[in-house]
């Protein structure tokens, strides 16, 4: 479907054409109309997919109407990390290059009391849209510098990644300080019962809309190193030896370990940068600027920048473990494959404590997924025996378990 045949306002599709969109993603389709009609929804669609555009496109342009008050707060959009805020507050900045009359701010933590005063400024003066970490956000309501009560439009980005971070609360504070007639639309990329429980606390007679997760492009060449896990860096340093990285991203799912790897990495002398959520907004900022710039050939990361995040020109994502769910599988290695050429590498370490989850991943991407051979040179490495593996994972839980005997 084209974006022209929405009810969508002239100036939002002036923007669009601006910007090269004409043809709907599957999940905008079906929820612009929806959004459109005041319905209440609960989204399943995974990063990539277009789901910022397709909540954001109908509420600018039912807000660009005119119909909603000019000294309040209108839209609330919250998200889970300070990354994704800002890149929902860019695309709204460009979706509304022709409606200059529609503000919005963008409110998360980390920052310095400069960027502090800009938000509650831009908070109290009543932005149209308001982008936020729901912490953050919460901090704002206690403060008394942002009033919530005529709101029209409540939208949970990643709402399954807010609850895994321990956000509900937070969530339903917030959620509290709103309008019973406001409309509630809730994205998730997976549909857990704790997501279906937040669904009920806050939706009114919801639509549900699915768009089943996608695996990723062939064009990306996944292949895996069956070894134990102190080989894994031996292997990694090896790899960069024969091939100098640039435009490298390394995902560890463990903050130690990216902390680790990292120092690893730079007494070996490469150039590496790290990235998790123990850095400061400013010191984020700064290695994604490096990073993007070319200046940082190694990106270190934990999955905050997995999601959400738009790298163009990656070359190679390494998974130096295995994730926890085949969903950030298909993120982490979607960070490749984005640039002119669409072609991408990723290879994934599985120790013999992942083979399990490594096999359900291959279940879940419905491929086997290319085994290197690994030089003799790193010494004897594990056989690829996933239910051997599992067998002696649930021993070893057994054990763990076990109550201990009382003393006679």
């Amino acid at each position: 479907m084209r974006f022209d045949e929405l009810d969508l306002e002239d100036a939002v599709l002036d923007g669009l054409y601006d910007m090269n969109f004409e043809e709907t993603t599957p999940i905008q389709e079906k929820t612009i109309p929806l959004i459109l009609e005041g319905k209440d929804i609960i989204g399943c669609a995974q990063t990539g997919t277009g789901k910022t555009a397709a909540y954001v496109l109908p509420v600018i342009s039912e807000l660009s109407r005119g119909d909603f008050p000019t000294d309040a707060v209108n839209a609330v959009i919250m998200a889970p990390t300070r990354e994704l805020a800002q890149q929902i507050d860019q695309q709204i900045q460009g979706f509304t290059y022709y409606i200059p009359s529609i503000s919005a701010v963008a409110v998360y933590g980390g920052t310095d009391g400069i960027t502090w005063e800009q938000q509650r400024r831009g908070l109290e003066l009543g932005a149209d849209i308001v982008i936020a970490t729901p912490g953050r956000l919460l901090s704002h309501i206690k403060l008394g510098t942002v009033d919530l009560s005529r709101v029209s439009f409540f939208i949970l980005d990643e709402a399954d990644r807010m609850l895994d971070m321990g956000f509900f609360d937070d969530i339903m504070q917030v959620y509290k300080q709103l309008p019973p007639t406001c409309q509630t639309i809730m994205f998730s990329a997976t549909m857990p019962p704790k997501i279906q429980t937040l669904a009920k606390s806050i939706l009114k007679d919801p639509v549900e809309v699915k768009i089943a997760i996608s695996r990723p492009p062939e064009s990306i060449m996944q292949t895996a190193y069956i070894c134990y896990d102190p080989q894994k860096i031996k292997i990694l340093q090896d790899l960069f030896t024969q091939a100098p990285p640039r435009r490298v991203i390394i995902f560890s799912s463990s903050k130690m370990k990216v902390k680790e790897l990292t120092s690893t990495l730079k007494k070996k002398k490469f150039n590496v940068a790290a990235m998790h959520s123990d850095l400061e907004q400013s010191q984020r900022e700064e290695v994604m600027k490096a990073f993007k710039n070319g200046h940082i050939d190694i990106l270190v990361a934990t999955d905050v920048v997995a999601r959400g995040i738009d790298i163009n020109d990656i070359r190679l994502v390494v998974n130096f473990d295995i994730p926890h769910d085949p969903e950030d599988y298909v993120h982490r290695i979607g960070r490749t494959a984005r640039g002119t050429n669409g072609e991408g590498l990723a290879i994934t370490f599985v120790a013999p404590n992942e083979q399990p989850r490594f096999q359900k991943l291959e279940e879940f991407l419905e491929k086997e997924i290319y085994k290197i051979p690994i030089d003799p040179k790193f010494g004897e490495v594990p056989a690829y025996e996933p239910s051997k593996y599992r067998t002696v994972i649930k021993k070893q839980g057994r054990t763990l378990r076990r109550p201990k005997r009382k003393q006679a």
